[in-house]
């Protein structure tokens, strides 16, 4: 025997109907079937909508009218002809009596509860009607007459006795092939008053058929393929969970997952019948199995799955009198048993100087009014403190069997919400490690259920959301750099790189889902958005996604006045642009310790030497103990172009042009040759390697006279480095005459630094330095005979958006 639920979108329009016949059909051949059957989807919440406005005696008649018209169109649309007359019969007079409960209500302008009851089991009365006419060889039975409720605080359970004892001797005779049965609705054991057993009360209904008569599979059909790893209305990467185990999944459930109702799994539990959550519009899907030990499999995932309740509540009772008073817990919950309030988090400070307790915004009010009444006489003595409410929170929670021998997993929890900026204002763990609970403010549900799930492996990849400033040279290659490598880093790295951001010094451009890369410019051309720095950031905090990285592809002290803020609030920084690493060296030392205090990146390797490994290296030689004693380097790529490049037939002017034709100087070429840009390199180095420098503290011997470098234009400043060239061809001939070269230097030793154009000889490491490259020697205490020799590229748009990349 299988027990077949299907959900009000199940049977809510003709088209679903067909599919719910079609799976009837297919299974009707194995085994006995019992189908139960909610309302048509929406009308649960019309028939409620219906009786409040007939409390006011206006819209009734209205909401019954499209109720009627629901019924009459699904009726036409999958009842066979030969059939159709009987049914709308039977469920015109359903109707009657509904219109008649209505009229009664308006008159009176009275709902109670007990009419409520009445009014809203009409859906799956009338729906049971229309699917058991649609069926081949159904026979439709009334649940009324087998479940069974008793009142117990003012509420209706089930009487499992007496449910018990019906169904079998309903049900249990067999004596059908197909079995429809209205889910959610019961009678009550005493007086036969109709009574129902709560919202999504049809999969209780299903599973204590199932469990009374020992079927072999009950099924849900529903409108989803099954249990779900995180909201896929959230998360975009969920995916169904294979199998769970009854304890996963009522965890699971209490916590937000609305697959199915909660008290589903009890019958089934302890009937240890198997169940399968499967989709109605895609039967095909294999579902979500869900059985006593969930999944068997070697190497299963610790965490199943995340749920959320999103509208949460802290309500707190402090004070010096509840230390070690024994019964306070009982008092508080005893209160809020008597006010009705349902409490699902609980946690306590072991000093036993205050209880918080979880419960549902909608009844923060009650639980607050009836705590203060309970201990109104310790708050008027001082013993207790006023009881307070927190609003505005929402409650994560990750759930697996398996967490409770996997140690680390709260470790990982707590610490990926940190490192993303997202505080936890309570948590609770039962002793059985099956679920860690954890309140966090509301905006930030979001995002901590995105990084939960990608770090509680849970995701097949993981996510990096990049805003970038800056499309020129650097920031154009970068993007054609990642849209090229999207798929080598998924394949091997696990990894997607999502840009959701994009800013140059006009307009701007967001979407959390991502920005087709090779759209940006068109759509940067037609944003709205107006690019400023306040604008950046003010987008990239309201968006406050998770693993957030902001990269920085600009040479703007303004957006690198960003980077306090943007690190304050756990977002990642990246920076092409040296401004903030060479200016002030507070200002270094504040940004380094945000970023340690934070958790979060801020890394500028290509602040110095394109994409060599330079910053890199120094930090790991400092972290396993060694000292920098000295560096000496070339830093500037643009210079030693050029410099590579006077000859007998390329006087310094000419190589000037052509250093700004290859791209590796800047359009205003005196920033290179100023040695301010070097400058900025040495003192990031030196800082890097421990000392607390500025660059004023840098000795400059400069290349060009001053009167030349103050040219009011370009184009003049051109004009006038040309009467130079005489002078740079003397000086070049006198050092290969000696045979030596210019190599324009930075140098730190004993904590000074200085910056100059120096000649060096064969025997010099500089001597053969080619082209555009760098090149860093690094004495240290353990290399002092030998220094680290790190060269290559300096320069180039491409080689620094590759070392922004890496």
């Amino acid at each position: 025997m299988k027990v077949l639920k299907f959900g009000g979108t199940s049977v809510g329009t003709v088209a679903s109907l067909e599919n719910v016949k079609k799976i009837v059909a297919d299974k009707a051949g194995e085994s006995p079937l019992i189908v139960v059957v909610s309302a048509l989807g929406g009308i649960t919440d019309s028939l409620i909508a219906g009786a409040n406005a007939a409390v006011t005696g206006r819209g009734h008649i209205e909401i019954f009218e499209q109720i009627a018209a629901r019924h009459r169109e699904v009726i036409a649309g999958v009842v066979d002809v030969a059939r159709r007359p009987v049914v709308s019969l039977r469920v015109e007079q359903l109707l009657e009596e509904l219109f008649n409960i209505y009229r009664g209500v308006s008159l009176i302008g009275d709902l109670s509860s007990r009419t409520l009851d009445i009014i809203v089991s009409y859906g799956e009365r009338m729906s049971s009607v229309i699917v058991s006419s649609m069926l081949e060889n159904a026979r439709l039975f009334d649940s009324r007459e087998f479940i069974k409720t008793v009142t117990q605080g003012g509420r209706e359970v089930l009487d499992s006795t007496t449910t018990a004892r019906l169904v079998e001797q309903t049900l249990g005779a067999g004596e059908w092939t197909v079995a429809v049965v209205p889910g959610f609705i019961s009678s009550n054991a005493v007086d036969s008053r109709i009574t129902n057993l709560g919202r999504g009360g049809s999969d209780y209904t299903a599973a204590i058929i199932a469990a009374t008569l020992g079927a072999d599979v009950l099924e849900i059909w529903t409108d989803v393929d099954g249990f779900m790893t995180a909201d896929p209305r959230v998360i975009n990467k969920t995916y169904v969970i294979d199998r769970l185990s009854f304890v996963e999944a009522m965890e699971l459930c209490h916590f937000g997952a609305k697959v199915i109702y909660p008290p589903t799994i009890y019958p089934v539990y302890h009937a240890d019948i198997p169940v399968y959550i499967k989709n109605t519009f895609n039967p095909s899907a294999p579902g979500t199995l869900i059985t006593r030990t969930g999944s068997p499999r070697p190497g299963n995932k610790a965490v199943k799955g995340i749920s959320s309740i999103n509208d949460t509540c802290l309500v707190t009772v402090s004070g010096p009198g509840m230390v070690g008073v024994k019964g306070i817990n009982a008092r508080i919950f005893n209160a809020l048993t008597r006010a009705g309030v349902s409490v699902f988090l609980v946690a306590q400070a072991s000093s036993e100087n205050n209880t918080s307790i979880g419960v549902r915004a909608q009844d923060a009010a009650t639980a607050v009014e009836a705590l203060c009444d309970e201990f109104a006489a310790e708050i008027a003595s001082g013993e207790i403190n006023p009881v307070t409410a927190r609003d505005g929170l929402a409650t994560i929670a990750i759930v697996g069997e398996s967490m409770k021998d996997s140690p680390g997993v709260a470790g990982r929890m707590f610490n990926t919400l940190g490192r993303n900026g997202i505080g936890v204002v309570a948590f609770a763990q039962g002793a059985s490690g099956i679920n860690i609970s954890a309140v966090i403010e509301q905006r930030d549900l979001r995002k901590s259920l995105n990084v939960l799930h990608d770090a509680l492996f849970l995701s097949d990849s993981g996510v990096l959301n990049i805003f970038l400033a800056g499309t020129g040279n650097v920031g154009g290659p970068l993007l054609k750099q990642i849209a090229a490598q999207q798929d080598n880093l998924m394949k091997n790295k696990a990894l997607k790189l999502n840009v959701v951001g994009i800013a140059n010094s006009r307009k701007c451009h967001f979407d959390r889902d991502g920005i087709d890369l090779d759209r940006y410019r068109d759509l940067l051309d037609a944003g709205s958005i107006v690019s400023s720095p306040q604008v950046i950031l003010d987008h990239i905090l309201q968006m406050n996604i998770y693993n957030p990285v902001f990269v920085d592809c600009t040479a703007n002290a303004a957006i690198a006045a960003l980077y306090p803020t943007l690190l304050q609030h756990n977002v990642n920084v990246v920076a092409a642009n040296k401004t903030a690493a060479s200016g002030d060296l507070n200002n270094y030392l504040t940004l380094k310790q945000i970023a340690r205090d934070r958790d979060v990146k801020f890394l500028f390797e290509t602040n110095v030497g394109a994409g060599l490994p330079i910053i890199n290296t120094i930090n790991s030689l400092i972290n396993s103990g060694d000292r920098i004693l000295k560096i000496e380097a070339v830093l500037s790529g643009t210079l030693n172009y050029i410099f590579n490049t006077i000859s007998s037939t390329i006087p310094m002017s000419r190589a000037v042009e052509m250093a700004i034709e290859a791209g590796y100087a800047e359009p205003d070429p005196r920033v290179d040759l100023s040695g301010r840009d070097v400058v900025r390199k040495i003192v990031i180095l030196a800082r890097e390697s421990g000392y607390a420098v500025e660059a004023e503290d840098t000795l400059i011997e400069p290349i060009i006279p001053a009167d030349v470098m103050q040219a009011p234009s370009v184009e003049e400043f051109m004009e006038r480095l040309k009467t130079l060239d005489p002078m740079f061809e003397q000086t070049r001939r006198e050092a290969a005459d000696a045979g030596e070269r210019f190599r324009f230097i930075a140098t730190l030793e004993e904590g000074r630094l200085s910056v100059a154009l120096n000649r060096v000889g064969p025997s010099h490491p500089f001597y053969s330095l080619e082209g555009s490259n760098n090149i860093i020697l690094l004495t240290t205490e353990r290399y002092r005979e030998f220094p680290i020799e790190i060269k290559g590229y300096g320069a180039g748009a491409e080689v620094t958006a590759a070392g922004v990349f890496a």
